[in-house]
Formats: C-alpha cells, sequence, structure tokens
C-alpha cells in the first residue's frame, strides 16, 4: 500500500495506518484532513487509542489530555479527550474536564505523531506541537501508547 486512500483509512491496522502517512506527501495528506474525511480519520485514529494504552507503561497516572486539532474544514479546532484513569484510557469527543495537559498541532503534524513518523519533542522545539500544562506528562505521552511504527 503506498497510495494514502482515506476511503479505506477504517480497514487497515495501525501498522499499515503508520506506513501510508510515512509515504504519503504532507500536501496530500492537507488536502485530505481539511475535507469530508476528516472527522472519520480522527475518530478512527482515537477510537483506537484505547486498545493501543499501555496501563503496564501508565503506573499510577492519572490525566486528562485535550488534544486540539487545527485546520478543520470551517476554520475551526477538533478538540479530543483522553482520560487516563485507574490504568484505563477513555476518549471523549467532547471534552468533559479540565484538562492536566492541553496539544495544540495541526492536522499534518497529529497523523504525524501518532503515525510515529514524527519526533514530539522536535515538534515542540520547533513550535509545531504546542503544550500548556503538565510538560513533564507532554514529554512521556508516547510512552504510554504502542505507537506503530512504520
Amino acid at each position: 500500500m503506498t497510495d494514502f486512500d482515506p476511503a479505506n483509512f477504517a480497514n487497515v491496522g495501525p501498522k499499515e495506518f503508520a506506513q501510508l502517512v510515512k509515504n504519503t506527501p504532507e500536501s496530500k495528506l492537507a488536502e485530505v484532513m481539511s475535507g469530508d474525511l476528516r472527522g472519520k480519520i480522527l475518530g478512527e485514529v482515537f477510537g483506537r487509542m484505547p486498545q493501543l494504552f499501555r496501563a503496564d507503561r501508565a503506573g499510577s497516572t492519572n490525566a486528562v489530555i485535550h488534544w486540539n486539532i487545527t485546520g478543520a474544514p470551517d476554520g475551526g479546532t477538533d478538540t479530543y479527550e483522553v482520560v487516563i484513569a485507574d490504568g484505563t484510557c477513555t476518549v471523549n469527543e467532547t471534552p468533559q474536564h479540565d484538562p492536566r495537559l492541553s496539544l495544540t498541532l495541526g492536522p499534518v503534524e497529529f497523523l504525524k505523531i501518532v503515525s510515529g513518523s514524527a519526533n514530539p519533542v522536535m515538534m515542540f522545539m520547533t513550535g509545531k506541537l504546542k503544550a500548556k500544562g503538565d510538560l513533564g506528562l507532554a514529554a512521556n505521552i508516547a510512552n504510554l501508547f504502542d505507537i506503530p511504527k512504520a
């Protein structure tokens, strides 16, 4: 699979998704994420987070994390809430709690982070990823999930 076909996105596993993101030009990723399929793709990515969560690495971590993905077709931002509590991970499409950490990034950067093809620390240092709140948690967040590598 070398061409990013968002219509089939729900049918590919995490590793295949990572490969698709890695092999797709940023301009095509941006185009897809500014169109009608954005909600479906975000829903799939966040829907998989509980299965990719590593409770064994989380220890006693309890946190609410807001993911703010900019660049919505209406010019707005999509916000998803990830709640890590008592060894479990749940996702809300509508934030319900005050976050311990709030991450803001563009749609292409988001896809690259969740597919393991970007370094979140470098993105933070270059301003492509903004973190507000618990920066220690921000630095460790990737370790809490089984992020597939392409």
